[in-house]
């Protein structure tokens, strides 16, 4: 999937109409040296195309600094987030396509602009166990390009990589709501696989979520709403090891329900 990303931007990327467009120096720019700007853009684009993305990625910003109102200016630019992406330096590229939109945001290659920031949120993506702040970042910026421009090229990938994010938030959820249900928090567990199933009930984690909340609710004596939770469960993933347990957790509690975990002995005084 990456590296599709990859081959779309980059095919995509040497297709950029021209126009003009100006930016002033930035902390880190190359050493003023004046030269025209076919040297310029040429001697980028040698740089980016034998893989040295973070030299190339300068030289595309110094022909936007010398050259500020010739023709490849706004070319330049959007190369040079596209180099910044290949490089890894993924906020430098984000900051690059949002100074093209802030000059630019009706742009026919605005829809590049915004893909391109999305892949930056997209691959920075963590594991569950970490913060999920960049995986709602990439989701928002998933969104906001299908918002912006739902017929675009970009919008099939663009759709498909929500759902991988939406997944990957769901997965956080029920990180969190099974940590809760281990040290006997129902609540809070309740809370969080609620969440799953209101949210996120297309992704892979609902027919646990509702399982769990069979659990959870049990645990909390509401035993009407483990019993939704269950016929839900059996309503649309039958087939599942997940509603054969919650089958069975309501088939074990007739009148009665699992009592929470003792709470810690109380140390003793010194």
């Amino acid at each position: 999937m990456k590296l599709a990303s990859r081959a779309l931007l980059l095919g995509l990327c040497a297709a950029l109409p021209l126009a003009a467009c100006s930016r002033g120096r930035s902390k880190g720019d190359l050493p003023y040296v004046a030269r025209d700007v076919g040297s310029l853009y040429s001697g980028a684009k040698r740089l980016l195309d034998s893989g040295r993305y973070a030299e190339a990625a300068q030289l595309f910003d110094e022909v936007e600094r010398q050259h500020p109102y010739s023709i490849w200016a706004r070319r330049a630019q959007l190369m040079s987030a596209f180099s910044y992406y290949l490089d890894a330096s993924y906020q430098k590229s984000i900051d690059s396509a949002q100074r093209f939109l802030s000059v630019h945001p009706g742009n026919r290659d605005a829809p590049y602009a915004y893909y391109l920031i999305a892949l930056c949120y997209y691959e920075q993506i963590s594991d569950v166990t970490r913060d999920q702040k960049i995986t709602q970042q990439a989701l928002d910026a998933m969104g906001e390009l299908q918002r912006r421009y739902p017929n675009s090229r970009y919008a099939a990938d663009a759709r498909l990589k929500t759902d991988l994010v939406r997944d990957h938030l769901a997965g956080k959820e029920m990180e969190i709501g099974r940590f809760y249900e281990k040290r006997g928090e129902w609540l809070s567990a309740t809370l969080r696989f609620r969440r799953v199933v209101d949210q996120y009930q297309t992704t892979s984690h609902t027919p646990e979520a509702l399982m769990r909340l069979t659990e959870t609710y049990l645990a909390l004596g509401v035993r009407d709403e483990a019993r939704k939770a269950a016929a839900v469960l059996g309503a649309n993933y039958p087939g599942t090891i997940w509603y054969k347990r919650a089958y069975d957790l309501i088939g074990r509690n007739p009148d009665n329900v699992p009592a929470p975990p003792p709470p810690p002995p109380t140390p003793k005084a010194a």
